[in-house]
């Protein structure tokens, strides 16, 4: 299963790579544009049943400058084993891709972030074959965001800080400022960003006074129990139907337009026209993932046989 200390940061990074900038600052590179982001497979097997993935794989593929491939882990404690994962899959992509690759590992403990730093050698007596030495976004690397105006500049490098920074003595006024800082968006933006914030800080004690700061919003993370769906759907359970199908088209359309994706006349008035609510529903969890606007309304593909497909294979790593 995929965790949320996982999820968010990696949700972040597939749709806002800019939030890499600090990656980007310490090669000397100018800073991260979207378009020049392209996501790829995250699975490195090559036999199995042995089934490895990196929890990110982008490439990076500007019009002038050098491209290369970004693996991001995320990690929370030591582990020896993991560190030789990371030679795996650094070692894989740079022969699957012929590109250079850039091992960026996430961090919330300053420990942690040490440790990732490296290097990882294999060697035998005094020679070494292969190193592995990843570029951490750590409490060490990552900048404290206390200025509001930075947050309304980068949305996403401040939702990084609020994550990352999450365990250190200024945890509270790095998330106060970054809270004051997003509500300057239009709702649903905000609303993203709050949720994004508040699914990166589970199981740490700032969570609770994250939540008290969040507005009622759309959720975008279902089945993590943020308080925005809390909200929604003790709503519904309620039995507040009234209005309720107008307000899940809406928020159907607000998704697919903040996700960036073109939304015809066709596809707006088909959802406004539905008002069965358990059509919208699926319409609304198919709109988080669609990769154009279209495809809220098709079907699943069905198997030729009446053998269930097993759908329980971790997407991102484990860590």
């Amino acid at each position: 299963m995929v965790t949320s200390t996982h999820e968010a940061p990696h949700r972040l990074f597939q749709e806002h790579p800019e939030a890499l900038a600090p990656v980007f600052e310490a090669l000397g590179l100018p800073p991260p544009s979207k378009p020049d982001f392209h996501e790829v497979s995250p699975d490195a097997t090559e036999i199995r049943p042995l089934e490895r993935r990196v929890d990110t794989v982008l490439k990076f593929e500007p019009d002038m400058g050098e491209s290369f491939v970004l693996a991001v882990e995320s990690q929370t404690k030591k582990d020896p084993d993991k560190a030789k994962s990371w030679s795996y899959y650094v070692s894989y992509l740079r022969a699957k891709y012929d590109m250079p690759v850039l091992l960026v590992v996430v961090c919330r403990y300053r420990s942690t972030a040490a440790w990732a730093m490296g290097p990882f050698e294999c060697a035998v007596g005094p020679w070494t074959t292969q190193v592995t030495h990843p570029f951490v976004l750590g409490p060490q690397t990552v900048p404290e965001i206390t200025d509001e105006t930075v947050v309304a500049r980068q949305p996403a490098l401040a939702a990084l800080s609020a994550i990352v920074h999450s365990q250190s003595r200024r945890a509270a006024a790095i998330l106060e400022t970054v809270a004051r800082g997003l509500v300057a968006f239009e709702p649903v933006t905000t609303g993203y960003w709050f949720e994004v914030v508040e699914v990166g800080l589970v199981d740490t004690p700032t969570r609770e006074n994250w939540r008290t700061t969040m507005q009622d919003v759309v959720t975008h993370f279902p089945g993590h129990r943020t308080l925005f769906e809390e909200k929604y759907l003790d709503g519904k359970a309620e039995g507040k139907a009234e209005g309720k199908a107008e307000g899940k088209a809406e928020d159907i359309l607000r998704v697919l337009k903040v996700r960036g994706l073109a939304v015809s006349d066709t596809v707006r008035e088909r959802v406004t026209a539905c008002a069965d609510l358990d059509t919208l529903s699926v319409w609304f969890d198919r709109s988080l993932t669609a990769t154009t606007a279209e495809d809220v309304f098709q079907e699943e593909p069905q198997s030729d046989t009446d053998t269930p497909t097993d759908t329980s294979a971790d997407t991102f790593g484990q860590s």
